[in-house]
């Protein structure tokens, strides 16, 4: 059974930085499509991120402050988020689907396999 663990969640101020770590277990699809969403209470789940086989892509609320990267070799994505804001406060999921390519721009059913969460807490 394919297990998706995030970590490194925290509470940090306005700012600040923080990196998430997803480590897959159980998941033999090297270098797939895998992606960032987040959650706040009482909104939606938004798409953050993704890495896959082509170049990485961002939500514009994301861009030019986060960045994404894998190292197959563990089987881990990592999320790196600076200049942080109170609006990125929210619970953070990893996804991912079998395939290498990501679709643009994604959506929640695009994903297979998704992890519990981490949360971010940005203060002002």
């Amino acid at each position: 059974q394919v297990q998706l663990v995030e970590s490194g969640g925290g509470s940090v101020q306005a700012g600040g930085s923080l990196r998430l770590s997803c480590a897959a277990t159980n998941y033999a699809y090297s270098g797939a499509c895998m992606a960032w969403f987040r959650q706040a209470p009482g909104k939606e789940r938004d798409w953050v991120a993704q890495i896959g086989a082509g170049s990485p892509y961002f939500a514009d609320s994301a861009k030019g402050r986060f960045t994404i990267s894998r190292d197959n070799a563990k089987n881990t994505v990592y999320l790196h988020m600076n200049s942080l804001k109170p609006e990125d406060t929210a619970m953070y999921y990893c996804a991912a689907r079998d395939s290498r390519w990501c679709s643009y721009p994604p959506t929640a059913l695009d994903f297979t396999y998704w992890g519990q969460g981490t949360q971010v807490t940005v203060s002002s």
